[in-house]
């Protein structure tokens, strides 16, 4: 009667660790399968350049790399740009049109060459790439503030709602 109980309960043990494994793979397997179903771009700042436009304000035009980790293609709503000060203040840019971001290009050599189009609403990663763009984007600071932040922030809106940050954090 012992023994039969025993192998009773050591059964019954194993059919609940095989249902819990069985289980446990069946969850493995949809996040796997669903591991490019998340929009998300991952990047990198590869260069920041600041110029004064005036005592008070300044641009800086931002170099950076942007990877679409998803199966599907990120359309872009929208683009912003902030800094955080040597004394811990958030400020928001405001973004520069592409032409006048070469305009700037044009009438200040010390910014060196133009290397990327800028990333502009609507523009479409396409699914699982990589692209090198640029923003240029207006600070009302002194252009000393603008050098020397502590972090600057790209954020980045998907159509659909998605967003993503690229972050500087401080290397510059």
């Amino acid at each position: 009667m012992v023994n039969e109980k025993l192998r009773f309960r050591l059964r019954l043990a194993l059919w609940v660790i095989t249902g819990l494994v069985v289980i446990a793979v069946l969850v493995a397997g949809v996040f796997y399968i669903q591991r490019g179903a998340h929009l998300e771009l991952k990047g990198r700042i590869l260069k920041v350049r600041t110029l004064a436009t005036d005592e008070n304000s300044s641009v800086a035009i931002i170099d950076f790399r942007i990877t679409n980790v998803a199966d599907y293609p990120w359309v872009v709503r929208s683009v912003n740009v902030s800094i955080t000060d040597a004394d811990g203040f958030l400020v928001e840019g405001s973004t520069v049109a592409e032409s006048d971001v070469t305009r700037l290009f044009d009438y200040f050599p010390l910014l060196g060459q133009k290397y990327n189009d800028s990333l502009i609403i609507r523009t479409r990663v396409p699914p699982r790439q990589t692209l090198d763009r640029m923003i240029g984007a207006r600070f009302e600071i002194p252009e000393n503030k603008l050098a020397h932040r502590k972090d600057l922030v790209i954020r980045i809106e998907e159509v659909d709602g998605a967003a993503s940050e690229i972050r500087e954090g401080g290397a510059h």
